[in-house]
């Protein structure tokens, strides 16, 4: 920024770089990327960071203690963010949602730090940038990455402490924690054949990449099986009051019923089988169901359903210890768990 710029605001620059907040004003920058620049954190690039240092030694500007705890981060919260891209009508109530979310809230507890949840539906590329820009909380756990990698891919360049719960591919920026979701497909698809099914329905919504790579997995049984089986796609909403219109819609235009579902989520296997169910077919008479997650509800289902279980506790402590060990300014690896077949009466 050049002289005749500084001129322009009014203030003398010695009289105007008192706080934080002016110097981030004065680089162009946010206040948390000052206080780690200043901090020497290499979350920073090198080139912000020399800029900003220059500037803050030119206009004499000392951190006041203040500013030191800013750069330390104890706010004593995480901030645990629900993004909605792909599926917009689902509710933070949701028992996958809720589980997770106790599950971290234990972890935190124990650690001496609050929980401080938000549901977002992301209208605009910038909606993680400016909650991070905020400066409310140290961190940030994400839970589920729906159709939203390339915006923590993006925020992930510039700032260190977030985790997020999902999927791992190759060439993923962002850290994340969660199940080997290619392997859970493959599994709950081969039990399906190996139980004589023929002709398998996946129900999910692709959009999020959790859920693509679950029906990846299928496919690979599929190819795999040896013998003729059918695989069919139907898009399906998570929220149960709208999944059960999906497969009703299905099943009223389909030939025949297939004699395998798998379901991208346990709540929407639990659907399924009430919508079979009005239609007289029983599971597993006429249907058999495989589900994804192994919510306490699958055990005391009628009947009990078999599923793809997700180590959930296990993937809460991992969120948590990576999320710490960034806040601390060390980076960390992506975690993948393995998934579990766990048989029961739906198949």
């Amino acid at each position: 920024m050049s002289g005749p710029e500084f001129r322009q605001r009014g203030k003398s620059l010695a009289e105007k770089v008192r706080t934080i907040y002016d110097l981030a004003d004065l680089a162009g920058v946010s206040a948390a990327t000052v206080s780690r620049a200043l901090a020497g954190k290499e979350v920073v690039s090198a080139k912000t960071a020399d800029r900003i240092r220059k500037l803050a030694k030119e206009h004499g500007f000392q951190p006041s203690p203040t500013a030191r705890n800013l750069r330390t981060r104890k706010r004593g919260a995480i901030g645990v963010v629900i993004p909605l891209g792909h599926e917009r009508g689902q509710h933070i109530s949701d028992p996958f949602f809720m589980t997770l979310i106790g599950c971290l809230a234990d972890e935190l507890t124990e650690r001496g730090f609050d929980l401080v949840l938000s549901r977002v539906i992301p209208d605009r590329d910038d909606w993680l940038q400016k909650m991070i820009d905020a400066d409310r909380v140290d961190g940030f756990i994400i839970i589920g990455q729906s159709d939203q990698s390339k915006v923590l891919d993006a925020a992930a360049k510039t700032y260190l402490p977030m985790v997020a719960w999902g999927a791992f591919v190759q060439g993923q920026v962002h850290c994340s924690v969660g199940t080997d979701n290619y392997l859970g497909g493959r599994l709950a698809t081969q039990h399906l054949i190996e139980q004589g099914c023929r002709s398998i329905a996946f129900l999910g919504d692709t959009k999020a990449i959790e859920l693509s790579l679950r029906l990846e997995g299928a496919r690979a049984a599929v190819a795999d099986a040896g013998v003729q089986v059918e695989l069919v796609e139907i898009p399906t909403h998570l929220a149960a009051e709208l999944s059960g219109e999906d497969i009703a819609a299905f099943l009223d235009n389909a030939e025949r019923a297939p004699d395998g579902f798998f379901a991208a989520s346990d709540m929407i296997a639990l659907t399924a089988i009430q919508v079979l169910a009005g239609r007289r077919l029983t599971v597993p008479g006429d249907v058999r169901v495989v589900g994804y997650d192994d919510l306490a509800i699958a055990r005391s289902s009628v009947p009990p359903l078999t599923t793809i279980r997700q180590d959930i506790a296990s993937g809460a402590s991992h969120l948590v210890d990576n999320l710490f060990k960034r806040i601390e300014g060390r980076p960390t690896g992506s975690v993948v768990l393995n998934p579990e077949l766990i048989v029961r009466a739906s198949t």
